[in-house]
């Protein structure tokens, strides 16, 4: 598999080893560990009946059991387990569902800009998967954000593929790095919950190419992702779980992609279509994959020879992860330790959007008297709803953190029902602190951007009571705030996870300098969107149709001359920081080396997220900026760091639709850098 090495040795935690004595490994040779992967697979297919390798192309729930394909033991195959897991695993195989560890939304890992954290968070995702025994996370979703109101934003990385793709890679080695494997998803244009079994998806050749396949193809090649997950809609007329286009030639042919594919649940459609197709798996119970294959292959529609395929795919890859000779079994998770990497991520995660006169950080001295308001003050918000759905070890409500934090504060709570009494409340305190949000799930989208209820109108009130007014949003994408100009700071806590309310608090009080940036873009109004027709959301007669082109989120925005009420890539700090000194060298692979210098202007250590942004020749077709680097950049007060950000050569490429292939654009680039795409101090251009 490209970009993958894995080590896997009989220590490895919770393992359990199945390696048979010497004449046994002779009578099944697929036993012997010193055998290649492949070579594995096809001694034990060889020695399979054509119904036990039926049996293993699908899922079998049972009343004990919802997402296991059976072990078969006179073979040594063991039971093959799935997870859901894009912030935690979710609900898997057990009945009734484990706990696990709530972690921050994906979009709150997105808004790092940070791939090591990325590898930390799918590490602890695979190391619980295994330890709850299981061999699959489904995980990570990586589908763009094209429309905000999507039910499953909180579930993805943004709106970018650049962004996304740095971030998946990082995250599936996470989840690999001890067995697990990870299972990227939802291939592709996953965008929309409406309609989302039926959808058929137009989607012109180079924006397919450009916007909504790139980060899955890094998926693949870098992050050596072990599982691709096929999705519910149809791509330009054809289902994904039976595209040969998508799964044949582009993700195996064009990628070099050789792990196996699976079904999102239900999302296959046939039986010799799917099989042709690729997809190797089918969930949930084996319509297509049951005793329809087996009249398939009796009629002669589907050969023994196609099975195999299907079956190689899944066992190669299981013999790579280690699975067969030490599967996962079940030990406890360190709760503890866990729990603390959770608030790390969602501490890293949060994005400081408006904060005046220094409203934040708070000063516990002077914090006397705290009101804390709002329908998300009142408990944890560890995730959204969905398969996605953690239920958590445990959890910190916003009240309990705040009051650790600030143990000699006077603090009241109210829910927010009444904006009347919660003004009331604001008025007598020092600061009020407002907890907004949403609740994003899978199955429905949002019917807008503006938040649900009363909450409008609660900030409102509070605001006009107490000029000392922070409002944290606990949403899984862009609201609208038509009151932000009132309030003294908001700050984007997305869905903070288990441990939200230490998280906040730590966040609020400065005990952590907030460095997270917006990895998708707020509008101003509801109808400042990209796809903005029906006939482009949610679709006329059953197609949605992608007649943006190129022009999602910021480039939409950036394209028509719209001004966002946040940017992409915004994000404030404690502290400042100042570009100085670009510099571009063109590279003898046909990339460039973008350098420059940012210091730390202010009197507090914190980091910012530089960001380097490419301008095509007008002659290209592209919009006027798409984000193409970016580091994070740690920095004590006064310190200055020279960082170098590399664009390989598939920077400069365009998608060539009568070559169906990249090319190289040719003219003057204009390199920009700065901390937001609307931030961009340093320019210089570049000539190819």
């Amino acid at each position: 598999m490209r970009g993958i090495k894995l080590t896997l040795v009989a220590a490895l935690v919770g393992s359990t080893v199945l390696a048979p004595a010497p004449a046994a490994a002779a009578a099944q040779p697929w036993r012997n560990a010193a055998l290649p992967p492949e070579r594995r697979a096809a001694e034990l297919i060889a020695a399979m009946t054509l119904t036990e390798k039926i049996e293993q192309l699908h899922l079998q729930p049972s009343a004990a059991h919802q997402r296991v394909v059976p072990g078969i033991a006179r073979l040594g195959i063991p039971d093959f387990r799935i997870a859901n897991g894009p912030a935690g695993m979710g609900p898997a195989d057990d009945k009734p569902q484990k706990p696990a560890t709530a972690l921050p939304a994906t979009m709150a890992l997105a808004s790092t800009f940070d791939p090591g954290l990325a590898h930390d968070y799918g590490h602890l995702i695979g190391t619980e998967t295994r330890a709850l025994a299981h061999n699959v996370s489904e995980g990570p979703d990586i589908n763009m954000a094209r429309v905000p109101v999507n039910g499953r934003t909180f579930e993805g990385m943004g709106e970018d593929p650049v962004l996304a793709g740095a971030m998946a890679v990082e995250d599936i080695r996470g989840i690999q790095a001890n067995g697990t494997i990870a299972e990227v998803k939802h291939f592709a244009a996953n965008n929309q919950e409406t309609n989302r079994f039926t959808i058929n998806e137009a989607i012109g050749e180079r924006p397919l190419n450009e916007i909504y396949l790139p980060h899955f193809e890094r998926a693949v090649r870098e992050g050596g992702a072990g599982a691709v997950m096929c999705a519910y809609p149809k791509i330009n007329g054809v289902f994904t779980c039976e595209n040969p286009a998508l799964l044949k030639k582009k993700l195996r042919g064009d990628w070099g992609f050789d792990g196996f594919v699976q079904s999102d649940w239900g999302a296959a459609h046939s039986t010799v279509g799917s099989a042709e197709a690729g997809m190797d798996l089918e969930m949930i119970d084996g319509t297509y994959y049951g005793e329809a294959m087996e009249k398939a292959v009796a009629a002669g529609k589907v050969t023994e020879k196609t099975i195999d395929g299907l079956l190689s795919h899944r066992y190669t890859t299981m013999f790579r992860f280690g699975q067969f000779d030490h599967p996962p079994t079940a030990t406890p998770l360190p709760v503890e330790r866990d729990g603390a990497a959770a608030r790390d991520f969602a501490e890293r995660g949060m994005v400081l959007l408006r904060n005046e006169n220094g409203a934040l950080p708070l000063d516990a001295a002077k914090a006397g008297k705290i009101a804390l308001i709002g329908p998300y003050a009142t408990k944890a918000k560890t995730g959204g709803g969905g398969s996605s759905a953690v239920i958590p070890t445990y959890t910190v409500d916003p009240l309990t953190g705040l009051r650790t934090r600030a143990p000699k504060s006077e603090i009241t709570l109210d829910d927010g029902t009444d904006p009347a009494r919660a003004a009331k409340a604001a008025a007598g305190a020092d600061v009020s602190i407002v907890m907004v949000g949403d609740d994003e799930t899978e199955g429905k989208d949002r019917p807008g951007l503006a938040l649900a209820g009363n909450q409008d109108a609660l900030v409102e009130a509070v605001a006009a009571a107490n000029p000392h007014t922070v409002v944290v949003v606990k949403s899984g994408a862009p609201v609208l705030m038509p009151w932000v100009g009132k309030v003294a700071a908001v700050l984007e806590a997305w869905y903070p996870g288990q441990e939200d309310g230490n998280a906040v608090a730590r966040v609020l009080f400065g005990d952590v300098n907030p460095s997270a940036k917006l990895p998708i873009t707020f509008p101003a109004s509801g109808d400042d969107t990209p796809a903005s027709t029906k006939a482009q959301y949610p679709g006329v007669d059953g197609t949605a149709s992608y007649t943006e082109g190129l022009q999602i989120g910021y480039r939409w925005f950036d394209a028509q001359r719209k001004e966002p009420l946040f940017p992409f890539g915004f994000g404030l700090s404690y502290t400042s920081f100042a570009y100085s000194g670009l510099a571009v060298r063109r590279q003898p692979d046909g990339g460039a080396a973008v350098s420059f210098d940012v210091r730390n202007t202010g009197h507090r250590a914190g980091a910012d997220v530089a960001q380097v942004y490419l301008g095509f020749p007008a002659a290209a077709g592209e919009p006027p900026l798409q984000l193409k680097g970016f580091q994070r950049v740690q920095l004590a007060p006064g310190q200055s760091r020279h960082v170098t950000v590399r664009l390989d050569p598939r920077a400069f490429a365009i998608w060539d639709t009568a070559a169906h292939d990249w090319r190289q654009a040719r003219g003057t680039f204009t390199v920009h850098v700065g901390d937001s795409s609307r931030a961009l101090p340093l320019t210089a251009p570049l000539s190819r």
